[in-house]
């Protein structure tokens, strides 16, 4: 094995220095694979030094927010380092985010330049058209991510702060309803780096071919399998736009030893008479994001004769939590125990901490220095005043320590590891005139985790269903638009005239998708 003892060293003050470190190590090694492309580690690291450089020459200061709009490509990685490395901010836009969307978000955050591709490009245009917009793209000019390159060329970059200073704030949806943008510092991002690279079993080694399939918008993706990649200067494939079902074979076509996934890809993968075959190279396997249901886990297992791994995180965390890669034993149903440096302690209804031996299931308060700095732009919403923070998720701990997450407090619903907040979705429905009132529920699905419902009454002159999910779907990214839409005379509401979601849920909400 490769000798990593120039990556994995002292922990860094400033995010971009695992890539300087991997470039050191390993500099002809392959960072980055995309189809028959190979870009290594000292290819990467010059390019994100000019990329640096060319934000600098356009007038690109530190704090400024960089917004990456485009999907699973090198320049989302050059990119990202390269404006961390300048000192700027960077904000993951999701690709799948309409107009609106985007335009809602850009405001919010106060985007000074948005990087693109060929199919965020018009959207980004009509969303934001006073900010400077760079575009990723083959034979692209003038305004093209290439010439940005160029013209930061032997460009001097001051070497930005790190440590509590911003690097990336990422919305956890759209910025309508309860979303709201996460502040993560150097600090914090490099935290949950070391604090997973200190598992039982190694998330990524030198010698991992890792499949980066999730989007890089993604916490999870960006921060949890891009940062762990780094850190052991392994290698990433890169894949965009791929459905789940035929990204299998790409596992023995690049030699991949290492999946990070969420239970929608799993679940395919499962329904596939070809993944004992596809998938016998495999060093490990990982879902996050939302709960893996049992019956893959267990199908995986009867095929392949592992476990895949699981975990709990989330975008306030940098994101790891727990996971079972912690004692190394996988366990079913189970998101393993806490990352080193990470408390975790559950508490009761009444504000009191379970003790853990009793079992009782408790709301998960978390603390460590992998923490967010609260919500953009005031810090609001963050730890308390002892560094503790709130989850809103509800889990129990079994004899063997391990957690086992039981439910949500909150209204969130989780779609192949994207939040939608129900408030937006509602909001959208009820801007229709032919829509009196609107809820909007999770349900179960298999190959999602959850699925969005929702619950309409209709105004008058009404709407048919077919109408309002197409107002729907030109309003909303596909994963916020409901999968089912149902009409009921009416819907309960509180005393305070809010709709009981709660009620709605136990009364009408039981296998639908």
């Amino acid at each position: 094995m490769p000798d990593s003892s120039a990556v994995t060293n002292r922990p860094p003050t400033h995010l971009a220095e695992y890539l300087s470190r991997a470039a050191a190590a390993r500099p002809d090694h392959p960072a980055l694979v995309v189809g028959a492309s190979r870009i290594s580690w000292a290819d990467v690291d010059r390019a994100a030094d000019a990329c640096a450089g060319g934000l600098r020459a356009r007038g690109i200061a530190a704090g400024d927010r960089i917004g990456l709009f485009l999907g699973n490509r090198p320049e989302f990685v050059i990119a990202y380092f390269g404006a961390i490395r300048a000192g700027a901010v960077v904000v993951p836009v999701n690709p799948a985010l309409t107009a609106p969307e985007v335009s809602q978000l850009a405001e919010h955050v106060g985007l000074s330049m948005i990087v693109v591709d060929r199919s965020t490009s018009e959207r980004a245009e009509q969303a934001a058209p006073d900010v400077l917009r760079v575009l990723a793209a083959a034979g692209a000019r003038e305004g093209s991510f290439d010439a940005l390159l160029a013209s930061g060329v032997g460009v001097e970059v001051p070497a930005s702060a790190g440590g509590e200073s911003l690097a990336v704030v990422i919305y956890t949806s759209g910025t309508g309803g309860d979303a709201k943008g996460a502040m993560l510092t150097h600090r914090a991002l490099i935290a949950n780096v070391e604090q997973v690279a200190a598992a039982a079993v190694a998330v990524a080694d030198p010698d991992d071919v890792v499949l980066v399939l999730l989007p890089l918008t993604h916490i999870y993706s960006l921060a949890g399998t891009l940062g762990a990649i780094v850190r052991a200067a392994a290698t990433a494939v890169l894949v965009d736009g791929v459905d789940v079902v035929r990204a299998l074979p790409l596992i023995p076509q690049y030699g991949i030893t290492n999946v990070p996934g969420a239970p929608a890809l799993w679940a395919a993968w499962a329904a596939s008479s070809d993944v004992v075959d596809m998938l016998d190279g495999l060093r490990i396997a990982f879902s996050g994001s939302a709960a893996l249901p049992p019956e893959v886990q267990k199908r995986i297992h009867t095929l392949t004769g592992w476990y895949v791994h699981e975990g709990y995180g989330l975008t306030e965390a940098a994101p790891g939590v727990s996971s079972t890669v912690v004692s190394g034993e996988a366990k079913p149903g189970s998101v393993g125990q806490p990352f080193a440096g990470i408390e975790v302690r559950l508490v009761d209804d009444m504000g009191d901490v379970i003790e853990a031996a009793d079992g009782d299931p408790g709301e998960i308060w978390i603390r460590g220095d992998n923490l967010f700095s609260g919500y953009w732009p005031d810090g609001s919403g963050g730890p308390d005043a002892d560094g503790w923070y709130a989850t809103g998720d509800v889990a129990f701990v079994d004899e063997e320590g391990d957690l086992h997450i039981v439910d949500r407090r909150k209204d969130v619903v989780i779609v192949s590891g994207f939040n939608v907040y129900p408030h937006e979705v509602e909001s959208v429905l009820l801007q229709h005139p032919g829509v009196r009132d609107a809820a909007v529920v999770g349900v179960h699905d298999d190959h999602t985790g959850e699925a969005v419902k929702a619950f309409v009454v209709l105004g008058d002159p009404p709407v048919s269903v077919d109408d309002l999910q197409a107002y729907a779907a030109a309003r909303l990214a596909r994963f916020k638009r409901p999968r089912v839409v149902e009409v009921v005379d009416d819907l309960p509401h509180s005393l305070t005239g809010k709709v009981a979601r709660g009620r709605l849920g136990r009364e009408r909400r039981e296998g639908e998708c």
